[in-house]
């Protein structure tokens, strides 16, 4: 938090930038967070580097609860648009089959096989991003642009003694 509130530019652009990057973590584009969270900060004026920072909100220990509530809420959107039921894949069977895609470099087995998986994610991984984003940044703006305020005054009296004592 220290760190994140030293960053160059406004409570705006660093809180909206950690925030990009904490919501885009919420999504099943793994190995591309970074640079997705870091367009969008760029779009909407953010600090590309808070975003970055805010992708350490999906890690090793949060992304098997962001997967399964990605998947489960993408699926119960899925059933509720259509009337058909939808079907849970294998997933022990799945990740065999993408890896030997992989392998042979099956482009078509492998997304065949990762479809079924990562478009219920996609479709639920957009609403949960944006709460996501909002949930994150109301609170970092506020503690930010206090922590930068309360720095502006210490540096102020600091300057203040230093003139004080150079008089003498």
């Amino acid at each position: 938090m220290h760190r994140l509130s030293r960053l160059p530019g406004s409570s705006y652009s660093i809180a909206a930038g950690f925030a990009c990057g904490a919501a885009i973590s919420c999504t099943p584009f793994v190995g591309l967070h970074i640079v997705i969270s870091g367009i969008i900060a760029w779009i909407i004026r953010g600090n590309i580097l808070a975003s970055a920072i805010g992708t350490i909100v999906g890690n090793p220990w949060t992304f098997p609860f962001i997967w399964v509530w990605l998947y489960e809420s993408g699926n119960w959107i899925l059933r509720n648009s259509s009337d058909e039921q939808v079907a849970t894949p294998d997933f022990y069977a799945s990740f065999n089959m993408v890896w030997e895609a992989m392998l042979r470099l099956d482009l078509s087995t492998l997304f065949d096989v990762m479809i079924p998986v990562v478009w219920p994610m996609f479709l639920s991984g957009i609403p949960t991003a944006i709460i996501v984003w909002i949930i994150f940044y109301f609170p970092l703006v506020k503690l930010i642009d206090g922590y930068q305020r309360r720095r502006i005054r210490r540096m102020k009296r600091r300057a203040e003694k230093r003139q004080a004592a150079q008089k003498f």
